[in-house]
């Protein structure tokens, strides 16, 4: 088979739609990975909205992909023909987005698939998983999971506060601030989701109703000790001010869009902007080392995939997939199309 079905974007805020790809050779480092599913991510209707990160078109959208390896590339140790894997990829090449049927993927940022997921639950994984790693990690600047074990509960008894639980970054937040032991753990949600953001960690959920300027004051009610970090995985404008403002003095925020937050001077806060990217030279090093561990994280639910709804009709299921995305009719799930179908 030397071509396969990829969903194209076609120009600069233009249309997506289907059409033929070759189907790529690894090279050094790399697996050609036939793709089974593949998760969509609010980034991908901006992309062709706004005509952000591409820089040339017609382009293949989509970083989230879980399948199997059907050929390996030179110097690739640790994989096999026919692993069960996900990884994230990237919009600087078409061969390694993931929509379509097959793909590049860097095996040094490519984990295996355990028994206990289905490759539907796997590609909730990356993406999300990368920037909420990102975010605690190198944003925040804490001790990572990965570090010979210290950084296992390093945060016991120490208060954090999540902005936007129900999302796909969010959720993984929770899950990895429960790991580095932080309690309580304070999140923004629809009251709908308080129960399965409990279910993975949170211990607190502020109705995401509530005024954002009162945030602080709804902390002060369940904790009466300093917030020290706080990760806001929605970024507007609104919401970084409001996690700036419930800091303590000397606190850490980290956000996931680009920075708007009105600085007070004196009080000794900082905010990081993170971008959770798997080729991003400032965080390479870490992400490389976090990919050796998620999927044995994954086998013993220290990590919980996110729940997913599967879009019909396989590859031309995305372009409807984008506008329920951008028309914001999805809360708490993933959505993810099977490109071979």
């Amino acid at each position: 088979m030397s071509t396969q079905k990829a969903v194209y974007l076609q120009a600069a805020k233009g249309d997506v739609a289907v059409g033929d790809a070759p189907v790529y050779k690894p090279g050094a480092g790399e697996l050609l990975v036939r793709l089974h599913a593949t998760a969509l991510n609010p980034v991908d209707w901006k992309i062709q909205r706004y005509d952000i990160f591409v820089k040339s078109y017609p382009t293949v959208l989509g970083t989230d992909g879980a399948g199997e390896v059907v050929e390996i590339g030179e110097g690739v140790t640790g994989f096999e023909k026919g692993d069960k894997v996900f990884f994230q990829g990237s919009y600087d090449k078409a061969t390694y987005a993931t929509f379509q049927q097959y793909a590049l993927a860097e095996a040094a940022t490519t984990a295996k698939i355990p028994e206990n997921l289905s490759y539907d639950q796997a590609s909730t994984f990356p993406v999300a998983l990368t920037a909420a790693y990102v975010g605690l990690y190198k944003g925040l600047g804490l001790t990572p999971l990965t570090a010979e074990g210290r950084g296992i509960g390093a945060y016991a008894a120490s208060p954090v506060f999540i902005v936007g639980g129900s999302s796909s970054v969010g959720q993984f937040g929770i899950q990895l601030a429960k790991a580095s032991g932080f309690s309580p753990i304070i999140t923004t949600a629809s009251l709908k989701h308080a129960e399965y953001l409990k279910s993975l960690g949170a211990t607190h959920i502020i109705d995401r109703k509530v005024p954002l300027s009162s945030l602080a004051s709804e902390a002060a009610k369940i904790t009466d000790k300093p917030i020290p970090f706080a990760f806001d995985s929605i970024s507007s404008a609104e919401t970084q001010q409001a996690s700036y403002d419930l800091l303590a003095d000397g606190g850490k925020l980290s956000i996931v869009l680009v920075k708007s937050v009105t600085e007070k001077e004196g009080n000794g806060k900082e905010v990081f902007h993170v971008v959770g990217v798997r080729n991003n030279p400032v965080h390479r090093e870490l992400l490389v080392d976090a990919y050796k561990y998620w999927s044995d994280w994954a086998k013993t639910g220290l990590l919980q995939p996110s729940r997913v709804e599967v879009l019909p009709g396989g590859l031309a299921g995305i372009e409807p997939g984008l506008r329920k995305l951008e028309n914001d009719q999805v809360s708490g799930i993933k959505l993810v199309a099977h490109p071979q179908d």
